[in-house]
């Protein structure tokens, strides 16, 4: 009698087992057709959530229920696929792998490219500042000069920027010196201004989450560097991401600057397993503000090379010709020397061609 009784539950398994694979196959196909239905709301400019539609389904699923899962459960059960369906519409360009980014001067980010350095004071301070700091960065072979004109301080009494003074003195002496040029656009106002001096647009943190300001840079076809906020999640930047994507603009690099722990020996905790997770979640290439993260420079060296190490597209530091006299953020910011034996680190490294 024992016998026949494990008999039969190999068979119940068996069954359950077959049952659990033509499961499978059913939502492999539904998944087929949602990747179809994303590509048919793209051209029709429909948002990919639609909770009128899991709703009226819901209750299509729950009228023929027939048990013995209860509705609540069924409704807890499509839920997860509700959102894993949403995941495939946003990532359906996965097949392409990663991006490879045209920025301008011949100069690419992504697929198949070698990480790349953006490196600039944190602000532009005066036209000296930027001339001699832009000169020195410009030596050691760096082909982006980055520098802040509209600077969010979490103080109101801190150095805000020039502003549009700022972008001007940035694309000067970014041309001056055969460079590319980056700032943060803050505002739906000052964007036409970053837009118009600035080759490549740079989003920032305190801004992730600013989607009438992603979406307007979602309608430009720009490089936009998009940085995580302190406090997101990774699924939390990508979904920002993607207010840019659907606008048209698919030129979008991830930044991860750190995020707020509990520790305060570093100004942000650098997230390095971000880096892996959102090249293998996402086609973006993605690069780190090693600067920010830190929020000080005497570890740069090593940090350059665990991001390094773990497949980072490129790197953002900041540099200043006197950093003890910079108006926002001096201690994390490197002096010429300092800077010149951050790159030999880094020039090392892709002279090995990894």
């Amino acid at each position: 009698m024992g016998f026949n009784i494990l008999a039969e539950l190999e068979r119940l398994r068996t069954e359950i087992d077959e049952i659990s694979i033509k499961i499978l196959n059913l939502l492999n196909k539904r998944a087929e057709v949602v990747k179809k239905i994303g590509l048919e709301k793209e051209k029709l400019g429909i948002e990919i959530s639609n909770p009128l539609r899991e709703e009226t389904l819901n209750s299509i699923l729950c009228k023929n229920n027939k048990g013995p899962f209860s509705n609540e459960a069924i409704k807890r059960i499509f839920k997860t696929i509700y959102d894993e369906s949403k995941d495939i519409q946003i990532n359906k360009d996965n097949n392409i792998s990663n991006l490879k980014i045209d920025l301008g001067n011949g100069i690419f980010i992504g697929k198949d490219c070698l990480p790349i350095m953006i490196a600039g004071p944190c602000s532009v301070e005066s036209e000296e500042q930027l001339d001699k700091t832009a000169s020195f960065v410009h030596e050691t072979g760096v082909k982006i000069l980055r520098g802040g004109a509209y600077k969010p301080r979490t103080s109101p009494y801190s150095f805000q920027g020039l502003g549009e003074k700022g972008l001007i003195l940035l694309n000067k002496y970014a041309k001056k010196y055969g460079m590319l040029s980056v700032s943060e656009a803050t505002t739906i106002e000052n964007l036409k201004f970053v837009e118009k001096y600035c080759d490549i647009i740079q989003i920032g943190a305190r801004n992730m989450y600013s989607y009438p300001l992603l979406e307007a840079v979602g309608q430009l076809r720009k490089p936009v560097i998009l940085k995580r906020h302190f406090s997101a999640t990774i699924k939390e930047l990508l979904l920002s991401a993607e207010y840019i994507r659907k606008g048209g603009n698919k030129n979008i690099i991830l930044c991860e600057r750190g995020i707020r722990t509990f520790e305060t020996s570093t100004r942000n905790t650098l997230d390095i397993s971000s880096i892996p997770i959102l090249k293998k979640e996402s086609y973006y290439p993605v690069i780190v503000d090693l600067s920010h993260s830190a929020g000080r420079k005497d570890i740069l060296n090593s940090l350059l090379l665990a991001v390094l190490g773990v497949g980072v597209d490129g790197i953002m530091v900041e540099t200043h010709i006197n950093p003890d006299e910079a108006l926002s953020d001096g201690n994390q910011q490197m002096n010429r020397d300092e800077f010149f034996d951050f790159m030999k680190i880094f020039q090392k490294f892709l002279d090995l061609g990894i």
